[in-house]
C-alpha cells in the first residue's frame, strides 16, 4: 500500500524548497519534525476539499476498514463527534424526531455538540448497580424500552464502546435493536480503532453501526489528534455525501499535515505486519492477566489491549498508579477504584515484564465497593441555553439547587454527574465529595 501525504511532505523537505508560506518555522527548527510540517501548498492537498493526495490516503483507509466512507481528522475524535451529531440531525430520516438517545456516558464533545446543534439528549441510563461513572452498562432490552417510550423514533441512538475501563457493549444485538426501528446507531469507538484487525472484528462498523469515529492516536501509531470518520456502506448517502462539509463545520483550516502524514504511514502498517503483531501482543497481556489473576488482583474483564485493575481492599487506583509511577510507569487511568493500563503492539514483551514484577502479589483481596446512586437532576433549562448563559463557579459543596452551566465529568468520556440545565441535586453534591470535585460552574 503506498503512502502519498508521507511520500509528498519527505519529497518537499529534501527538495531544498525556499520556503516564502506558512508555517513560520520554514521548515527548520530544534525538534527535528519541522522540515515535513507544511501547510496547503500546490500538491499538498486539502483537507476540506480533498481531491488529491489526502483523498487518496483517506481511499486506502476505507479499504483497509471496508467502510462506505472514511475521513481523517487531525483534531481527535472530538472533531468527528461533532460531524456525526451533525450528519445525523442533518439527515434525519422521515418519521424520526430531531432526538438523539444517548448512553449517559458520553464523551464532553457530544454535550459541547449538543449545545451548538441545539437539540436535547434524552438518556440512557445504566443498566444495574454501577460503582464507577466510567462505565454505563445497556442491553439490546434497554434499548429498546427506552426508543419504544418516546413519542417518535429517535433520529439516532448513541452509545460509546469500549469505555474507559474496557467494557465493550454489544452492538451487533443493538444495531438490531435500532434498525427495526427505522434509527441510525452511532459509536463512539475512540478507544477500539485496533478491533477491526482481530481474528474476529469487534469493531462497530463490521457489527452494524452506521456511523463512528475512531481516535486512531489512542490505539494505533499515529500522533496525538489522528482520528478517523466512519461512515458505513448501508448508512444513508446523504451521510457519505455530506461528511466532508460536517468536518468543516467543526475543524480547524490549518490541520496538521505532520498528523495526517502519521494516519497516512499507519495505512501501510495496517496492511502490513499489524495483524500479526496484534495477535501476538493480546496473547501476551490475556497471559499477564491470568498470571495477575494468579496473584490475587482483580482483573476486570475489558477489551484486548486493555488492563483494568480493581483497586484492593483499603487501597486506590490512585495509590496503584503512584506505585508504577515510582518504577518509571504510567498509567493511563486511575481514580479511587481501579487502575486502567492501556497497551498496542508498541508495547514490548520487557515492558510487560516489568509492569509484572512491579505490581507483584496483590497486598489484599479486591475492594468491594458499594454501588453509587446516579443523580437525575431535574431538566431546568435547555442543555444550549444553560452552556450559553452566563456562569460562575462555586464550591461545589454550594451547588444545591443550582442549575449546572458546564457539564461536571470525572474523566471523560464518563457519565456526567450533571450535565448543563440541570438542577443539582443532593446525590450530586455525594459524587462531587467522591471524585474530589472540590468547584461546579452553575447558571447565574
Amino acid at each position: 500500500m503506498d503512502s502519498p501525504i508521507a511520500d509528498f511532505v519527505k519529497s518537499y523537505a529534501a527538495s531544498g524548497t525556499a520556503r516564502f508560506h506558512m508555517p513560520g518555522h520554514k521548515g527548520r527548527g530544534p525538534l527535528g519534525c519541522e522540515p515535513l510540517d507544511i501547510t496547503e501548498i500546490a500538491g499538498a492537498d486539502s483537507l476540506y476539499e480533498a481531491s488529491g493526495i489526502i483523498a487518496q490516503s483517506e481511499e486506502n483507509a476505507r479499504c483497509l476498514f471496508g467502510t462506505g466512507r472514511t475521513l481523517y481528522s487531525t483534531e481527535g475524535s472530538s472533531q468527528c463527534i461533532r460531524a456525526m451529531l451533525q450528519l445525523i440531525l442533518q439527515n434525519r430520516r422521515p418519521g424520526t424526531a430531531p432526538v438523539i438517545l444517548a448512553a449517559r456516558n458520553v464523551h464532553k464533545a457530544f454535550i459541547y455538540a449538543a449545545a451548538l446543534l441545539d437539540f436535547q439528549p434524552e438518556w440512557l441510563w445504566p443498566e444495574g448497580d454501577s460503582d464507577s461513572l466510567l462505565g454505563c452498562p445497556i442491553s439490546p432490552r434497554g434499548v429498546a424500552k427506552a426508543m419504544d417510550s418516546l413519542p417518535e423514533p429517535p433520529a439516532a441512538v448513541y452509545i460509546t464502546s469500549p469505555d474507559y475501563l474496557g467494557n465493550l457493549a454489544d452492538v451487533k444485538a443493538v444495531a438490531d435493536v435500532v434498525h427495526e426501528r427505522g434509527s441510525i446507531l452511532a459509536v463512539d469507538n475512540a478507544h477500539g480503532a485496533y478491533l477491526h484487525f482481530l481474528e474476529s472484528s469487534l469493531h462497530p462498523m463490521d457489527l452494524g453501526a452506521d456511523i463512528c469515529c475512531d481516535s486512531a492516536h489512542k490505539t494505533l501509531p499515529v500522533l496525538t489528534g489522528g482520528a478517523y470518520l466512519h461512515i458505513s456502506k448501508s448508512a444513508p448517502e446523504s451521510f457519505r455525501k455530506n461528511a466532508r462539509q460536517a468536518m468543516a463545520l467543526f475543524g480547524s483550516t490549518s490541520p496538521s499535515y505532520l498528523t495526517m502524514a502519521s494516519l497516512d504511514m499507519c495505512n501501510v502498517y495496517l496492511a502490513g505486519k499489524f495483524r500479526q503483531e496484534l495477535a501476538e501482543t493480546c496473547l501476551r497481556i490475556e497471559d499477564l492477566k491470568a498470571r495477575l489473576k494468579g496473584r490475587g488482583w482483580g482483573v476486570e474483564t475489558s477489551d484486548p489491549l486493555r488492563l483494568c485493575l480493581r483497586a484492593p481492599e483499603g487501597g486506590s487506583g490512585l495509590e496503584l498508579a503512584q506505585r508504577l509511577r515510582e518504577k518509571g510507569m504510567e498509567c493511563e487511568h486511575a481514580d479511587g477504584g481501579y487502575l486502567v493500563l492501556m497497551f498496542t503492539p508498541e508495547n514490548s514483551p520487557e515492558e510487560l515484564e516489568r509492569l509484572e514484577k512491579a505490581l507483584g502479589y496483590a497486598p489484599a483481596p479486591p475492594a468491594v465497593r458499594k454501588p453509587m446512586p446516579l443523580p437525575r437532576g431535574e431538566r431546568a433549562m435547555s442543555l444550549r441555553r444553560a452552556m450559553l448563559s452566563t456562569q460562575e463557579t462555586v464550591p461545589a459543596g454550594e451547588a444545591l439547587g443550582r442549575i449546572c452551566g458546564a457539564p461536571t465529568v470525572a474523566c471523560p468520556p464518563a457519565v456526567p454527574i450533571a450535565v448543563s440545565g440541570e438542577r443539582i441535586g443532593r446525590e450530586a453534591l455525594e459524587l462531587f465529595r467522591r471524585y474530589g470535585l472540590e468547584s461546579v460552574d452553575v447558571v447565574i
